[in-house]
């Protein structure tokens, strides 16, 4: 992705909002059977791709980094990344578990 971990960490925020949205909203619409050996397989898929994806948002530039040389700031790219995505999870968490939107 980029070398701003505030970017990073907001694309797999919105990578995450958007599969979310996409799992409630579709089956609102979609009248399948549920019992379909279809649900497993799209699950299983679904959980592959996302971690693919999250690891591309996530390591990706500092891989890159690192392969050319620059260590700690590949280590320091991601951390960061790491640190901005689980602070914004917590509020996500804090927000959920208080009621306030509901």
């Amino acid at each position: 992705m980029t070398k701003n971990p505030i970017i990073n960490a907001g694309a797999g925020v919105l990578y995450i909002v958007v599969v979310a949205s996409v799992m409630y909203y579709g089956t609102q619409f979609s009248g399948t059977n549920d019992n379909s050996v279809l649900a497993p397989i799209a699950a299983l898929s679904l959980f592959s791709l996302s971690a693919a994806v999250m690891g591309y948002i996530f390591l990706f530039q500092p891989l890159q980094l690192y392969f050319d040389g620059k260590k700690k700031e590949a280590v320091n790219i991601f951390l960061q990344t790491l640190g901005i995505f689980a602070a914004i999870t917590v509020v996500i968490l804090l927000i959920f578990f208080s009621g306030i939107l509901s």
